[in-house]
This record gives C-alpha cells, structure tokens and sequence, in this order.
C-alpha cells in the first residue's frame, strides 16, 4: 500500500473499532473526517489529545465531522481508554501498522536513549469525497484542536 498526498483521494480502509465495530472509510461518505494517529492509550499527550477532541466533539458534530482516533494498541485496550476518558468517538486499533503506513505515520524515534520505530502524532482532514484536504504532522497537543476545527470552519464557511 502507497501513501497518499493532498487533494488525492484516500483509499477505502476498513479497520477494528472500540465497541466491537468494524469500520470503513466509505461509511462516513457525506461527512468531514478527522483522522489522529497517537503512539500510545494511556499516556499524558495522548490522552490530553483525546480529551481535547472530546470537549469539542459537539463543535465538530455541528461541522458535519467525525472524529477518529488510531493507533497500535489493541481493541480491548482502546475500549478501557475510551470508556476511561468518556470519548464519544470511535478509536481505530492498527495493530498491523497498515494505516499507519498508508498515512505514513510510523517514524524513527527516540525513546529513552534508543532508535525506535513508533507513530508521529499525526492529524489528517478528509472532506466528504473522501479526498484528503489537509494534514498536520509531528503535531504538538496544545492548540492543535483548534487548528483543526478552524481548518474545517473555513472550509465550511463557519468562520467567526
């Protein structure tokens, strides 16, 4: 599988969900889709993240846009995240790495001295064509959400 690039359509996927679902890209045709890869459940910026979509989560459903959230780690564990951190969003589990590949997240790192390969925080902006229109890459957590709701309020002509 290939990564994908702006204004090019992404490919259909289908992948394992919180609330033993399965998903496909085609099941959110009509809508704006916000795409986050996180490394890891449980850990501070990832669950700041997390909980940062979640309080705008309402903002977003107004936008006509859904949110998801992937990364590595299992269904089970994602589940315990996301009924711990009360989010009203799937998340996505890649146990594989093939999102992560497609959307070309997975990068060298450095953790605690050594090389390792693990996801780049990562934010993708599908528009209900299922076209990517934009990406944010080695995202920092702080005002990121409100960049990517500003991005879709322009697109959507919701600008203050």
């Amino acid at each position: 599988m290939t990564s994908i690039h702006i204004d090019s359509p992404v490919p259909d996927f289908t992948a394992a969900a919180t609330g033993d679902k399965t998903v496909s890209l085609t099941d959110y045709r009509g809508h704006y889709v916000v795409l986050y890869f996180y490394p890891k459940d449980n850990t501070p910026g990832c669950t700041q993240e997390g909980q940062g979509f979640r309080d705008h989560y309402e903002e977003f459903t107004r936008l006509n846009a859904v949110i998801l959230g992937v990364s590595r780690d299992s269904i089970r564990v994602h589940d315990g995240f996301k009924c711990k951190q009360a989010f009203p969003f799937d998340l996505l589990a890649d146990p594989d790495e093939q999102l992560c590949r497609l959307f070309d997240v997975i990068k060298m790192k450095n953790m605690y001295g050594k090389q390792v390969m693990g996801i780049e925080r990562s934010t993708f902006l599908i528009d209900p064509q299922g076209l990517l229109i934009r990406e944010w890459r080695k995202v920092k957590v702080k005002n990121h959400i409100e960049e990517v709701l500003e991005a879709i309020k322009e697109l959507t002509g919701h600008t203050q």
